[in-house]
Order: C-alpha cells, then structure tokens, then sequence
C-alpha cells in the first residue's frame, strides 16, 4: 500500500457512489437499524447521501438496502421531504453481495465507483472528489487515518508493541475504476474480505491510500450520535 495526496483534476469520467446500508441495531441498543436514527432531526442516511449530492463529483447514487426495509426508507423520504434522486436496490446476504449488487448493476464502462458506508454521515466533499481523482489516477483510492493510539498485536497470552506510524485506520469511501471493480467482485465469497479494498486486493491490484479525516466517525454506538451532532454544530457555527 501507498498514501498519496492526487492534486490533478478528475478526468472526463462518469461518477457513482455506492451506499451500502446494511446495519442491524444491535450495537446501538435500537431496534432500528443505526441508518435511521435522527442526527439532527433527520436520519443519519440522509446526511450521508446528501454529503455525495453536494460534492463537486456530484455521482449517481445507488443505495444499497435490505429488502425488509424499503418501505420505511420511502417514507421518511416522504416524511422529510428528501427528493435526493437515487437509485435503491435490494442487499445481500452479507457486505460483499450487497456491493456486488450494485457493481452489478452498473453497466457503464470506464466509470469510477466509490462504496461506502451509509452510518458515515460526515464524510467531506473534498474527500469524495480526492478520492475520485485519485482513483482515475492509480485506479484505487481508500480512504485512511494514522493511529492516534498505540498499538500492541497480542500472540498466545503475550503482546508485542508495533509502530503506529506504519498503522491506518480504513475509512470510507472506497473508490475504484470500475473494471477493477468488477473484476473483483466476480470472485467467489471469501469470509477474510472485510471491505472493499480486501476484495480487490485479493485479485491482485494494489491499493492506493489517501489521506482521510478524523471526523469521517462510522456511527455504531449510541455515543456516536452525540459526538456527530457536535461536530456537525461546531461546523455550521464555523460557516
């Protein structure tokens, strides 16, 4: 792997955004899925799909979601006025065949596709568009922050220090040229595919990263929705 900073513009490509949402609620104590839960009056979903519709990419957007929850996602669309236009299709047994229903469904050639999780409501437009251009570039780009902690890998009943300066911590969005992408998601299931990056790494492509921010947080606990709401207030005071 390599980080790179990609400062040239995006060359004249198609641009599409994959959001996966496939969440239970378990780990937020809801017995709604984490997607749905309000972050400042509305779901966290729609923050996130708004974050791809305001970027400068501006990417046709495919929300990947359980069948089971369709109709609740049409009508807080109804509820909150969200007229976002996006394409929604139905998810798979795990992550990888919820992507690879949506890679599927993208027929275009020579496009850039970035997937990400819909439970990360505050990624930046700048990052979405660093991560197209850089993906046009090098044909991957996965979006990571170094370790702010130490870090110590534990074998057997003993621990061993490692050196967070060479440790990242994976974000989303993950974005790739489309034949790739495609490529990779044609392998069979493997249970070590984590997120996106692992798949095609596994198919032999290396992986670009780039420079990521703290504040892209993944909403999983009921704290995060706190820690949310206040950066997303510090920065409308800041506007």
């Amino acid at each position: 792997m390599q980080l790179t900073n990609s400062k040239s513009e995006t060359p004249d490509q198609k641009h599409y955004a994959v959001i996966v949402a496939g969440g239970s609620g378990t780990r937020m104590q809801s017995a709604l899925p984490k997607q749905f839960l309000l972050l400042c009056g509305k779901p966290v979903l729609m923050h996130t799909i708004e974050a791809f519709y305001n970027s400068k990419s501006s990417p046709q957007i495919i929300l990947v979601l359980h069948a089971s929850y369709h109709d609740l996602w049409k009508q807080l669309c109804n509820n909150h006025h969200f007229t976002i236009q996006h394409t929604l299709i139905a998810g798979g047994e795990t992550r990888f065949h919820s992507v690879k229903n949506a890679v599927d469904l993208i027929l275009d050639n020579n496009v850039l596709i970035a997937v990400h999780d819909a439970v990360r409501p505050l990624v930046s437009g700048a990052i979405i568009d660093e991560a197209y251009q850089c993906a046009a570039e090098n044909g991957t780009a996965v979006t990571a922050v170094k370790s702010r902690d130490s870090i110590r890998k534990l074998n057997g009943n003993t621990s061993t220090s490692l050196n967070r300066d060479e440790i990242y911590l994976v974000q989303t969005p993950q974005t790739f040229q489309s034949a790739l992408l495609k490529e990779a998601y044609n392998q069979p299931y493997n249970p070590n595919f984590t997120d996106d990056a692992s798949v095609v790494e596994y198919a032999g492509t290396p992986i670009t990263l780039i420079e990521g921010n703290y504040s892209n947080i993944k909403i999983t606990f009921p704290e995060d929705i706190i820690v949310a709401e206040a950066l997303i207030n510090k920065k409308s005071h800041q506007l």
